[in-house]
Formats: C-alpha cells, structure tokens, sequence
C-alpha cells in the first residue's frame, strides 16, 4: 500500500496534460516499467472508465492500486494521485496567487505539455502494437479516431466503444479469455457501493439544507455523479449547482489553476471548495474534494466485477478485441485534440517531441530526464 501511495504520489507531482496523458503515464509506469498490471486487465480498466461518469484518470488509477494492493491500494492510489493538485489548488485559492503571472511557471508548463506529447505517442504504440492485430482492428481504430475527432459530447465518446462491442460478439469468435476473472468476495461490496451511490443521490438533497457543509458535499456529489468527458466538464455543471456561493471570478480562476498544476482536472473542486463563503478555506477543499471524487471510486467498485465477470467470459473474447481497438482510436484523437494541438506550435516543437519520443523508446529512461530535457528546450527557445 505504502509503495503504491509513493508511486501514485510521484506522478501526481509531474503528471501534467490532463487524462489522456495521465492514462500515458500509468501504462509506462505499471504495465511497461513495473509490471503491476498485465496490458490485457489495464485495458479491461481502461474502457470500463470510459464508460462511467467521473474522473476517468483517477478512476482507473484508483483500479491499477486495487489490482496491485486490494481496496487499500486503491485508496492508496487515489490519495497519492490527488494530493499534489489538491494541495496546490487549495493554497492557491486561500492566497489567491496569481499562477498564469509568473514566467517560469509558464515555461514549466510548456516544457510538461511536450511531454506529454512524447508520453501518451509511447502509450498509443505500445498498446497498438498489440490491440491493432489485423486490418480489422486497424479499421476500427480508425474509425473510432475519426469519429470522436467529428463529433464531440458523451454520445460521441461512447458510441464507438458500443458498437465495436457489438460488432465483435457478433462477428468474432475467440475461445481465450482475454480478461482476468473477478476478484472473490466482492459481491458485498459491489451491492454496498451500488446503493451507496443512489442513496447519496436521494439523501443528500434532503439534508442540504440543515447544514452548510452537507450542501457542499451535496453539490459537488452531484457533480460527481453526472460528469462524463473529464474535468474540463465540471465547470459548466457545478456554476447553476453552486449558484451565488462563491464569484463568478473564482469559478474562472479555479478552472484555470487547475489546467497549471499536474494531477486530475476534478482537483478544480479543491479550489472552489476553499473559495466558499462561510467555510473555513481547508474544510471546505477537503468536502469538496472528497465528494467530486466518491460517486466514481464508488461506481468503479460497484460495477468493476460484473465488468469483469463478463469480459472474461469466452463468448465475449470477440467484443473485447475491437473494444481494446476502439480504445486505441479514442486515444489516437485525444492525442491529436487537446494534447497535440495545445502543445505544438511549430516545427522546432516538433523535432523536440520526435527526439524525445526516440529517445525514449530506444532508452527507456525516466520521464523526469526527459521533462528536464524538454524544459532546457523550451527556456533556449525563448531566448531567441
């Protein structure tokens, strides 16, 4: 448990380029370099994240912790993940620091965005060298890549992985199992954390209004509970749920502190939290945040061994393969939009994020070399 919190802890502190990067991140660091996790149960955790609302990153760090240390690990995970961006965000609401005006911060982040450029590249190779066996698969990646690059919204985002679960059950057959068989003994917590999810949902609303600190919890659980698509949709969900308890400007400072600090995009809640009138600044980030992030630990447990159950069963083997595709083409156009498009300006980028890709896969050293590396660029590159 103490190994996972210090290796989720440690990326939590550099793991900058929101979910997509993260989910970078986690497959060199456990499946490649550690060896915590098979690439087969990673990507079994990988789509059932996508598809439930909540911090999907998190969640699927919080399933990497249980496979490697039991519902410790998961929280664990969850905690050393987290902690850096709460931390952070919650300094800067309380002293109001004004992030985006300092320069070194700037090229900081510039110089975390390229690589995250170079590691989520690594990610999408390593795992379409194997998921993208035939020309079937390729196909599927690549209509999936396109799709989500055409449309945008929830719909969108899950649309390919249905039908491409649909179109494998139905027309491939493979007797293996591809995934691994639910943990025992796990029945009493899925139904606990099932009806705890809906019970919150129920209960909470009527309690808001006896106590402050149970209305924060409230809203931010609520929020929890109905954001699909990543951080970046929390802010026009909790605006009408919070109403005038804090500015307008805070909600606006907030989602941009939170794109500066590395760590999981639902930490926005941290700083809004500790920005509540009436509230203590501490107490108020740590409800927040703890709330944002239960309905989807909560779902991830609930569903995670009927997920399991039925992706390790033989008459699924089909649906699982062009759904690790489909994966692989939600990756490849996350890559292209955000990660790419917000990192790389120009041709001298460029050259950077092939060197560091090269450098990388011919190498395999750590990502703090190679952020060092990238740094050294970007400070070179506005000298001149």
């Amino acid at each position: 448990m103490f190994e996972v919190f210090y290796r989720f802890f440690v990326l939590g502190c550099m793991s900058f380029g929101g979910p997509v990067a993260h989910i970078g991140y986690f497959q060199r660091e456990f499946v490649e370099k550690r060896h915590w996790i098979e690439e087969g149960t990673f990507s079994t955790g990988l789509s059932l994240c996508q598809f439930l609302p909540g911090p999907a990153s998190s969640q699927l760090g919080m399933y990497i912790g249980y496979h490697r240390a039991g519902y410790l690990g998961a929280l664990a995970a969850f905690v050393g993940f987290t902690f850096p961006s709460f931390a952070l965000l919650t300094l800067a609401a309380v002293y109001s620091a004004k992030l985006g005006d300092s320069t070194v911060l700037a090229l900081l982040i510039s110089a975390a965005k390229l690589l995250a450029v170079v590691v989520v590249a690594d990610a999408i190779w390593t795992m379409a060298k194997k998921f993208l066996t035939d020309a079937v698969t390729a196909l599927v990646c690549f209509v999936s890549a396109a799709w989500i690059l055409w449309q945008t919204g929830l719909v969108a985002q899950l649309m390919p992985l249905v039908i491409a679960g649909v179109l494998g059950w139905v027309f491939i057959r493979k007797p293996e199992s591809v995934a691994p068989k639910a943990r025992e003994g796990v029945n009493l917590t899925q139904t606990v954390a099932l009806f705890g999810v809906f019970a919150a949902l129920l209960v909470l609303p009527a309690l808001a209004n006896g106590s402050g600190l149970i209305s924060v919890f409230n809203h931010f659980y609520q929020a929890g509970s109905f954001v699909f698509g990543g951080g970046h949709v929390v802010l026009p969900l909790l605006q009408p749920l919070i109403g005038d308890a804090v500015s307008g400007d805070a909600l606006v400072e907030g989602y941009a502190a939170a794109q500066l600090v590395p760590g999981p995009m639902f930490t926005i809640a941290s700083y809004i939290g500790a920005s509540m009138d009436g509230i203590h600044p501490v107490l108020g980030s740590v409800i927040a945040t703890l709330a944002i992030f239960l309905p989807g630990a909560l779902l991830l447990f609930a569903v995670l061994p009927v997920w399991q159950a039925v992706m390790s069963h033989h008459k699924f083997a089909g649906a699982v393969t062009l759904i690790n595709a489909a994966v692989v083409g939600l990756l490849v156009a996350a890559f292209y939009q955000p990660v790419w498009v917000s990192a790389v300006h120009g041709i001298a980028d460029i050259v950077a994020v092939v060197v560091g890709f090269a450098v990388m896969r011919k190498f395999n050293i750590s990502v703090f070399w190679l952020l060092g590396g990238m740094l050294a660029y970007v400070v070179a590159s506005s000298m001149i």
